[in-house]
């Protein structure tokens, strides 16, 4: 099951939930004020790579790393 990120519009308050793919387009309840105005958040990957310089570079669009370590 996915891991969600939603914002509730009654108390303001941001959370996470895993819901199944059946699921996936319900408003879950809040866990603070319990309210259904519930809405999926638009959530991005990052990752921290540490260059050769010694450098850190942040990725949030390569899922490849080109390695054989993960096939």
């Amino acid at each position: 099951m996915p891991l969600y990120e939603y914002h509730c519009s009654e108390c303001d308050e941001a959370f996470e939930k895993m819901v199944r793919f059946s699921d996936n387009d319900l408003n879950p309840e809040c866990p603070h004020c319990h309210s259904r105005e519930t809405h999926k958040q638009i959530s991005t990957f990052a990752a921290r790579i540490a260059g050769a310089s010694g450098a850190t570079v942040s990725s949030g669009s390569n899922c490849s790393t080109g390695s054989s370590r993960f096939r």
